[in-house]
């Protein structure tokens, strides 16, 4: 019986290790392929910026020519960044407000009937790059990243700070003898 326990949690430990090297390359194609898309609508909202503001204005959004520049920059080079993964949790954030109020003001249907239809709700514009957002926000970009780069490249440089400057060894002030 033990043996059969054993086996089991050694094949388990297996496929999550084994599922755990395809994170980052999954995190990757998701950056490209979805974030590609949304700095494309980005790019059209502020090439057309006259069309997009008289639609906000149509949706009762305040300031509709501000918003329509918001929304466009916000999706272009937070598209960009998110696609390159630099700052990408902070990128992230903005992106979903971006993607709620869409959700609140063009697709308000899709929203009150989530629960009875929520086939509505998914097949909604906002929902794949609400959801891409929210998986960045919460894993992380992966190893594929500027943010991974930037992070080797500071624990690379941490012991090296903490050879020459014994005051900041560990992260802790530490007091002369």
């Amino acid at each position: 019986m033990t043996t059969a326990v054993n086996l089991f949690r050694r094949g388990y430990k297996f496929l999550v290790s084994s599922a755990g090297f395809f994170r980052s390359p999954l995190l990757l194609l998701l950056r490209i392929y979805f974030f590609w898309q949304l700095f494309q609508t980005g790019q059209g909202k502020l090439a057309h910026i006259d069309k997009i503001t008289d639609y906000f204005a149509s949706l009762g959004i305040p300031f509709p020519t501000l918003n329509a520049y918001l929304a466009g920059a916000t999706e272009t080079f937070g598209g960009l960044l998110l696609i390159v993964g630099l700052a990408s949790r902070l990128s992230a954030i903005p992106i979903t407000i971006v993607m709620i109020v869409a959700y609140l003001t063009a697709d308000f249907e899709a929203v009150t009937n989530f629960f009875s239809d929520p086939d509505k709700f998914v097949k909604a514009d906002p929902f794949p790059f609400l959801i891409s957002a929210l998986i960045i926000f919460v894993f992380g970009p992966g190893k594929f990243s500027i943010d991974a780069v930037i992070q080797w490249v500071i624990e690379r440089a941490r012991p090296n700070l903490t050879k020459r400057n014994p005051y900041i060894a560990g992260g802790l002030y530490q007091r002369r003898k």
